[in-house]
């Protein structure tokens, strides 16, 4: 579809008058809805997830966001891996999104519970092959291998299981954290940039501030 440069200059018009503190909505999970992919569309893109570690210094990595459900970002790893057990400690985190091209960060800090089975099970099977393969096959034995021995273990496993409808492994885990609070950044080449920052109150209610950005 062809965007006529004032069909261009409207849209970026009412983005910048949504990210308008006296325009935005009252609630960030509207704002938030209209930047990522709905449940219907799959996995989205890939978040920094930030995580309190065991030994008390912040720990942080890139996941992948299975899907925003309107109300939480879920997310799946291994049940062995570092970040399972820095949430089994502590249930709490932060991710952050950025889409460079559109001048957007999106960070959400808050709590982190386990998906239900169901949850877990569909968002495997929205993966990519690649993807079903790689949370069977992607060990700490794995990891420490050779890369020719971890081409020969993936080659193995596909020769055992070619094409198959695969279900998700044991270790599968699936968490999807519940926002506390909510950092909207938009960026502006002819205005300084700000930042929408919401909080969630007990209630539900939410309050919000324009940050420098």
């Amino acid at each position: 579809m062809t965007v006529l440069p004032g069909q261009a200059a409207a849209a970026d018009d009412a983005a910048a008058a949504q990210h308008d503190a006296a325009a935005a909505p009252a609630d960030p999970l509207v704002l938030a809805a209209s930047w990522l992919p709905s449940a219907e569309d799959g996995p989205g893109p890939t978040m920094t997830l930030s995580t309190l570690g065991l030994d008390g210094y912040p720990a942080a990595r890139t996941v992948l966001l299975s899907c925003f459900d309107g109300e939480r970002l879920h997310f799946h790893t291994d049940s062995r891996s570092r970040k399972a057990a820095e949430l089994a400690a502590l249930p709490r985190a932060a991710v952050t999104l950025v889409w460079p091209e559109a001048a957007r960060q999106l960070v959400v800090v808050g709590d982190v519970a386990p998906v239900t089975d169901a949850e877990a099970r569909t968002a495997y099977a929205a993966r990519t092959r690649y993807l079903q393969v790689l949370a069977w096959v992607n060990d700490h034995e794995a990891a420490a291998d050779t890369p020719a021995r971890r081409r020969e273990l993936w080659a193995a496993f596909e020769h055992e299981r070619p094409g198959a409808d695969l279900g998700p492994p044991s270790t599968w885990a699936g968490f999807a954290l519940t926002p506390v609070r909510m950092l909207l950044w938009r960026g502006a080449t002819d205005a300084a940039s700000n930042r929408l920052a919401y909080e969630r109150h007990p209630g539900g209610r939410w309050s919000q501030e324009s940050w420098p950005g």
